[in-house]
């Protein structure tokens, strides 16, 4: 087990339900790390909020209005002093805006930056482009998963 005085933070908000936030809080658990839970009217009773060591309600049922919603969940960060978001998979996680918030918020982004996450979209943008020309894509995926170290040289 790391120590978590060996993290440059000590609670992170997770901002993502079900699954997908439970494995976080789990691994929170394990690095000695607390977890800040956030859920929608539908989840009030759901798993992840009784596993975090605390849980916030950040709105309806709708994802828009609440785990979509980031002045909730900045609110949310501040109010519970966490120094960390960790996006969980889908929602905010490739969110090039959500990540430059949170950094302006003084707060951890547990991620790709930003920049990253933009290049992401790029690539896969110009893939697109490049398959409705026909263009055959495979060696420009191989490229690219050498670049992000998927694939050996």
């Amino acid at each position: 087990m790391i120590k978590s005085k060996s993290w440059p933070f000590q609670k992170v908000l997770v901002a993502n339900r079900g699954e997908i936030a439970l494995r976080v809080i789990r691994a929170c658990r394990e690095l000695g790390l607390q977890s800040v839970a956030v859920y929608s009217d539908a989840d009030r009773d759901a798993l992840h909020v009784r596993m975090a060591d605390e849980a916030y309600h950040i709105g309806p049922s709708q994802a828009a209005k609440s785990y979509l919603h980031i002045p909730t969940l900045l609110d949310v960060a501040q109010r519970a002093g966490a120094q960390a978001v960790h996006p969980g998979y889908g929602f905010l996680s490739e969110n090039a805006t959500f990540v430059e918030v949170c950094r302006e918020a003084g707060l951890i982004f547990v991620g790709p930056s930003a920049e990253a996450q933009r290049a992401m979209v790029r690539r896969r943008r110009h893939g697109v482009l490049l398959g409705r020309r026909g263009y055959r894509l495979y060696r420009a995926r191989c490229q690219m998963l050498r670049m992000i170290g998927g694939l050996p040289r």
